[in-house]
């Protein structure tokens, strides 16, 4: 029995080849587990970098393209309806437009305790340098509530992107596939009112969720996407420009002005037309001759045969 015990403790412990075996068994689990949870999170990096070229870039573009079709042209000087400055910041073009819109503001406004929202507003586009990344630039949205005096100045900021390559804006007063883009408007005498056309270009790279794995599955090249808007302005916007109404209080019942000579009226019904000498007649609706003021004195048939 004691035997028996001893032989049986021996055969109890695993042997080398056994735990060679497991850990390999371990070991393959473990690398496909790895290899499962590596691939997950690469496809939401690309998941991720799908939606900022296709979510990102346009809503910001279709923004701006939306407050620039919309802009306001009634009751406005040609030098105040829209300004575009040409920036560089850092090496890249940070370049600034703002203008006066009818769309709804976005940040409501505190009016009397209550919190509304205008009509009409001012509205601008600026970059500024990241705070964290001098590679990068921030885009932020000006609002001001209302229009006043400074229509290019003043409002609130809101944050729209912080991987912003470049956001450039070219001017042509000219169509055509000849004409020569301007970088500034709505400073000089002669560049002001509306533009033929507006081409905006805004650069983003895509923003990676982890950088080790965003290198590996995308180099630099193809993080970088450029798009591209082309605004024409129609031509009633234009007639707009060069006719400003003005609006007057209109005023009823005015009294009608006397004639300076008291020259006399005509018969109603076809008859000769009669010359008064002096003063005036009144025409008769029967169409005979007209007869002479008091101060004339003479009868006037003889004129009206004339």
């Amino acid at each position: 029995m004691k035997l028996w015990a001893k032989r049986t403790a021996r055969r109890a412990a695993f042997t080398l080849v056994e735990v060679l075996v497991a850990l390999l068994i371990v070991g393959g689990i473990m690398l496909a587990l790895t290899q499962l949870l590596e691939a997950t999170r690469i496809s939401r990096d690309t998941i991720h970098n799908i939606q900022e070229t296709q979510l990102a870039g346009p809503a910001i573009m279709d923004l701006v393209e939306r407050d620039v079709r919309a802009m306001l042209i009634y009751n406005r000087a040609s030098d105040r309806l829209l300004r575009v400055k040409n920036r560089v910041v850092l090496g890249r073009d940070a370049d600034r437009i703002d203008f006066i819109t009818t769309t709804d503001s976005v940040v409501p406004s505190e009016v009397e305790h209550r919190f509304v929202r205008s009509d009409v507003n001012e509205v601008g586009y600026v970059l500024r340098i990241h705070p964290r990344d001098d590679e990068f630039l921030e885009m932020y949205r000006r609002e001001d509530f209302g229009v006043d005096d400074e229509p290019f100045e003043g409002g609130t900021y809101t944050f729209l992107h912080d991987h912003v390559k470049s956001f450039e804006i070219q001017v042509y007063d000219e169509d055509g596939p000849d004409a020569e883009p301007l970088d500034d408007w709505g400073e000089d005498e002669e560049q002001v009112g509306l533009p033929k056309r507006l081409e905006i270009r805004l650069t983003l790279e895509l923003t990676p969720r982890l950088s080790h794995e965003q290198l590996r599955i995308a180099p630099v090249d193809k993080r970088t996407v450029t798009y591209t808007r082309i605004i024409r302005f129609t031509d009633d916007l234009f007639a707009q420009v060069e006719v400003q109404p003005v609006p007057t209080i209109p005023v009823f019942g005015a009294a009608p002005q006397d004639n300076a000579g008291g020259g006399g009226a005509g018969g109603e019904a076809g008859g000769p037309t009669t010359e008064t000498v002096g003063g005036g007649g009144g025409g008769t609706k029967a169409g005979g001759a007209g007869q002479g003021g008091a101060k004339g004195g003479a009868s006037s048939q003889g004129a009206g045969r004339k």
